[in-house]
């Protein structure tokens, strides 16, 4: 799949700013934006945020669901992606809090999608977690959708009818199948790890920067493709180092992004230059994970000591 587009096409803007996403929103123009893809803090005391009781944590969101209602288009879209909050020994799913409050500023949840990856923090007093999700909500009933855009190979691509009136056709869409809505990164079936392959960005990611919990460009690239077009207009109010940003210029999408901590939104300025240029490490949409091979992927022996 070609990611990068013509150097004869019109190419959009981006801009990156330093501030409060929940003031800064208020000046954007009623229905300019077509795309939200973001990943707000968790509450869970990372070094950009501050850990709160619960309810404190979710109340200022009750109002920003609203605007991000008010400055989305018509056709417009929301990209969630969210985890757990931890508290006392209790886990929080994130994407259950927040639907009430996206349900009461007015959206229609279209798909909850799973995105599963292999590495994480290992737990010690419950199964350690390797998903979190992606809701996905639109404006109105029917968003913007390019099915298209990101369908994947068919399992079975040469399956023909053998009865009615498409007898001896193909039963399949010959562009291939819808995704669905799990996204993982264990896929041992060739025909779908073409394309629905996404690590999360650990240590040794090339994408790996200066924020400890960044996103894969990978994720808002399919979230790009899948619900706006060419030039319209995405934005991140919680930007970190510019995963969506990059994603968006990569794509020729207009984009606008809100970073609280100007060192992140340094490095996101940083990352989104270094991607016109083509000179920006990004793990390409469909690159297959390797295997392991070799002693890291057989148990050591260990010879019996008296």
């Amino acid at each position: 799949m070609k990611i990068l587009g013509s150097s004869l096409e019109t190419r959009a803007s981006s801009r990156i700013e330093v501030a409060d996403a929940f003031h800064r929103i208020e000046r954007v123009r009623d229905g300019s934006v077509q795309l939200v893809v973001t990943s707000p803090p968790y509450n869970i005391g990372k070094s950009y945020e501050q850990r709160s009781e619960l309810n404190s944590y979710l109340e200022p969101y009750r109002d920003f669901c609203k605007e991000l209602f008010r400055v989305l288009g018509d056709e417009g879209s929301i990209c969630w992606q969210v985890g757990n909050y931890t508290g006392e020994g209790e886990v929080f799913p994130l994407d259950i809090l927040f639907y009430d409050l996206f349900k009461e500023a007015g959206f229609t949840l279209k798909n909850r999608i799973i995105w599963h990856f292999r590495h994480g923090l290992h737990a010690r007093r419950r199964l350690s977690g390797r998903y979190e999700t992606i809701l996905w909500f639109g404006k109105g009933p029917d968003p913007k959708f390019n099915l298209d855009s990101i369908r994947v190979p068919s399992l079975y691509p040469g399956k023909l009818a053998f009865k009615g009136p498409n007898r001896g056709r193909p039963t399949g869409n010959p562009l291939g199948k819808n995704p669905s809505d799990f996204w993982h990164d264990v896929l041992l079936e060739d025909w779908e790890s073409e394309i629905w392959d996404i690590p999360n960005v650990k240590a040794n990611h090339r994408e790996k920067s200066i924020h400890p919990c960044q996103f894969p460009v990978e994720l808002a690239e399919r979230c790009i493709l899948a619900f706006t077009d060419k030039l319209e207009l995405v934005i991140d109010p919680f930007l970190g180092v510019g995963s969506t940003a990059v994603a968006a210029q990569r794509l020729n999408r207009s984009f606008l992004g809100f970073e609280l901590d100007a060192t992140f939104a340094c490095e996101a300025r940083r990352r989104v230059a270094l991607s016109r240029k083509g000179l920006l490490p990004v793990r390409q949409l469909g690159t297959r994970i390797p295997e392991p091979r070799g002693k890291v992927a057989e148990f050591p022996a260990f010879e019996a000591t008296s």
